[in-house]
Parts: structure tokens; C-alpha cells; sequence
């Protein structure tokens, strides 16, 4: 049957603020069953009251997650599994920067772990649910910053020297790359995955930047921002959009579909990426039980 967003379960990371918030309101009123993650649980649960008022929707469930834990993502995917038994829609939006060189508890560079790691591990474990919900999409956010962002497996940390917007544009290039090859493995399972850019959004993820780019974040750029109810549309376009039925590893700018960063489109580099985050995620079993990480080389 066509494509309908109405009455499948939609997954939404980093829903409580911005394009996630908006995408959740605007699918709840689509008659999706909304299922909304946020971090802190006060302002999770304040979201969600906003999104059922504004949407209309008595379909909208809330669930808790730190996506700088793995431990947490893990409980996150046990959560949603004994809830549900169908995912229709993972829309993987939860990320931000920091404007120092942070480690998780996990001992990974903060940014590259929430950014990139996050989608990649959730995604992998709710693959059962995903395949068993066919047809059913994955949606990664990442950014026309991609297009900037370069890997080096030798120092993935940043042990070497940080940098803010490097480490922003590394992930976004990585969430390109996951998001291709996850289209190429799952080809004539029913699954689809694209990613996208929403769009230069009037939101708070720039709050951990540091103090000499806010100026020119804020003041410069800021006037040719778009909303978040903007910045949404494209979230909403690939996870509703009958049109896009079957369409899968492309890459979206603001509504349009768009040829990705060279970078991005590299097969073997997205190979490999998959399996150092295999290894980085513990999802192959490389990685040691004291935490140290075994990275394939």
C-alpha cells in the first residue's frame, strides 16, 4: 500500500528543542505515533505536553536517553523494544558541539561519540524492529558542514589538537557516510536510509560554541537563519513523503536532493567507518572488557 505516515511509530531523537521538536509536532499531527527522546526528563516531559497540545495528538510517548552513554543508548533500545513492536520511522537528530575537548564515560571525544556513535549504535540496535516494520525509513540530520569534515582513524579523539568546528564537521561527514552505507546493507530489506541538511536553523545547538564564534554565529549569520518549523520540513519530507518510497542512500539540502561531498560518497571510507564504530560501539565484540578500545586498521 502507499506511503502513510499516519498510524506508524516514529522514533524522534533530540525532540525536545528545534527541528526535532518541531518534526515531532508537525508528524504527530501527520496521525504518527510520535515517540519523542530528550535527555533531561523535566523538559522531555514539557515537550511532550507542547507537542500534544499543538498537535492534537493523543499518540505521543516520551523516552529518556544520554547519548554521550552507551550504557543509556542501550537502555533507550530496550525501552522502545518492550513497548513496541513495530518502528516505522528513526529519525536520528540528537547531537551538539562542545567547545572543549570532551571525553564521555565511554572515553570518547565527546562530539564525534554523540554525533555520529549515537545514531549509529541506536540505529544498529533497532534494525530487528525496523526490518520487521517494512517499509520503514531511517533519517539521519547531519549537515551541509559535512562538506568541511575529514576522518583520520589515527587520532579520532583529537588527542593531537581539538577543534571546535572540526569536530562538528568530522561527525556530519561521518553521519553522510553511515547513513550510505546503511542504505547499501540494507538494499531489498524494505528499510530506506537518507540523510539531509535542514537548513541554517535558528536553534540552541551552537550554545557550546566558543566565545569568539558566537559573535559571529549570532550576530552575522544569525538574520538569514530559517526556524525550526523550517529546518523541520526536510525531516518531514523523508520520513512522510509517499514520493520517496523506496528512495535511499541520498543525501537532502533544505527539500532538495543534493550530490554529497566527494568525502562522503567514498564506499571503502564508509567501509571502514562502519567498522571502526563497530569496534568503537562494542557491537562486533573488539572491544576489551577493561573499555580499551581495539580500533581495525
Amino acid at each position: 500500500m502507499p506511503w502513510d505516515v499516519s498510524g506508524r511509530t516514529v522514533l524522534v531523537t533530540g525532540a525536545t528543542s528545534g527541528i526535532g521538536l518541531e518534526a515531532s509536532v508537525e508528524l504527530a499531527r501527520r496521525g504518527a505515533r510520535v515517540v519523542m527522546v530528550g535527555r533531561d526528563p523535566l523538559r522531555t516531559d514539557a515537550a511532550r505536553a507542547d507537542i500534544v497540545a499543538r498537535s492534537g495528538s493523543g499518540e505521543v510517548t516520551a523516552l529518556h536517553c544520554d547519548f554521550s552513554s552507551q550504557e543509556a543508548i542501550r537502555a533507550l533500545a530496550r525501552s522502545f523494544q518492550e513497548r513496541h513492536d513495530r518502528l516505522h520511522v528513526l529519525v536520528n537528530n540528537a547531537g551538539g558541539v562542545n567547545k572543549k575537548r570532551r571525553l564521555t564515560a565511554d572515553g570518547i571525544e565527546a562530539t564525534f561519540a554523540v554525533n555520529h556513535l549515537g545514531y549509529f549504535l541506536l540505529t544498529n540496535l533497532l534494525l530487528d524492529r525496523l526490518a520487521a516494520s517494512a517499509p520503514a525509513r531511517v533519517v539521519t540530520v547531519s549537515s551541509v558542514g559535512h562538506r568541511r569534515g575529514a576522518l583520520d582513524f589515527d587520532d579520532l579523539g583529537y588527542e593531537r589538537g581539538y577543534g571546535v568546528m572540526r569536530a562538528y564537521t568530522r561527525s556530519k561527514l561521518a553521519n553522510v557516510l553511515f547513513a550510505n552505507e546503511l542504505a547499501r546493507r540494507l538494499a531489498g530489506t524494505g528499510v530506506t536510509s537518507n540523510s539531509l541538511h535542514p537548513g541554517a536553523v535558528a536553534t540552541n545547538i551552537w550554545s557550546g560554541a566558543p566565545w569568539w564564534a558566537k559573535p559571529i554565529v549570532q550576530v552575522l549569520f544569525r538574520p538569514f537563519f530559517i526556524s525550526p518549523q523550517q529546518g523541520a520540513r526536510t525531516i518531514v519530507q523523508l520520513a512522510a513523503d509517499p514520493q520517496l518510497e523506496g528512495v535511499s542512500g541520498r543525501y537532502f539540502e533544505e527539500g532538495t536532493e543534493m550530490p554529497a561531498a566527494p568525502l562522503a560518497l567514498d564506499e571503502a571510507l564508509a567501509r571502514r567507518l562502519w567498522d571502526v564504530s563497530a569496534a568503537m560501539t562494542g557491537l562486533d565484540g573488539t572491544r576489551a572488557p577493561d573499555g580499551r578500545l581495539r580500533i581495525p586498521t
